[in-house]
C-alpha cells in the first residue's frame, strides 16, 4: 500500500506543476497515468468518475480526491488531494510576485499570449479523450455532439445540457 501511496504523491504531484490553464488541461496525462500506466481502473471507470465530479459542487478537479479513494482509500484520498493542490498553490503564490512584479515588462504579455493557445489545445485533448472513452454507441456519439455544440453555441446553463442529455439517454438508450 505504501509503495501506490507514493506512486500517488509523485503522479499528482507531477500533475499538479503541469496544470497550466486549470486541472482539465491534465486529464489527458492523468487518464494515461491511472488507466495505461498503472492500470487501477479502466477508461469507463475514469470517465465515469469524471462526471460524478463535474456534477458535484466544488472544484473542477474533485476527481482527484476520487481516483485517490477508488485507488487506496482514505489514504489515497488524502494524498492525491495534497499533491494535486498543495504544489501548484505554492508555485502559483511564488509565481504571482514575480507577475506582478514584472507587469509593465513586454515579455510577459508575449508569455501570456503564447500560453493561451497551448492551454486550450490541453483542455480541447481532455474533452476529446473524456468523450472518446464514453461514445461508444452512435446515439451516445450524438448526445456527446448535441452537447458540444449546445454549450459552444447557445447560453444554456451546462445543467440544462446535462439534463437533455440524460432525458435523451433514458428515453433512446438500451
Amino acid at each position: 500500500m505504501s509503495t501506490t501511496l507514493l506512486t500517488l504523491a509523485l503522479i499528482f504531484t507531477q500533475l499538479s506543476l503541469l496544470a497550466f490553464g486549470g486541472g482539465n488541461s491534465v486529464l489527458p496525462e492523468m487518464q494515461r497515468q491511472v488507466v495505461t500506466v498503472h492500470g487501477w481502473m479502466s477508461a469507463a471507470d475514469f470517465a465515469a468518475l469524471f462526471a460524478l465530479a463535474q456534477a458535484a459542487p466544488g472544484p473542477n478537479l474533485m476527481i482527484v480526491p476520487l481516483i485517490g479513494w477508488h485507488v487506496a482509500g482514505w489514504p489515497g484520498l488524502l494524498v492525491t488531494s495534497l499533491a494535486k493542490f498543495v504544489p501548484s498553490s505554492l508555485l502559483t503564490l511564488g509565481v504571482l510576485h514575480l507577475w506582478q512584479r514584472f507587469a509593465d515588462r513586454p515579455w510577459r504579455r508575449h508569455l501570456q499570449a503564447g500560453l493561451v493557445p497551448v492551454t486550450v489545445g490541453l483542455v480541447a485533448a481532455s474533452a476529446w479523450l473524456v468523450g472518446s472513452s464514453v461514445a461508444t454507441a452512435p446515439l451516445w456519439v450524438l448526445i456527446l455532439a448535441a452537447g458540444a455544440l449546445g454549450s459552444l453555441f447557445t447560453r444554456w446553463h451546462p445543467l440544462w445540457l446535462l439534463a437533455g442529455g440524460a432525458l435523451v439517454g433514458i428515453v433512446f438508450g438500451s
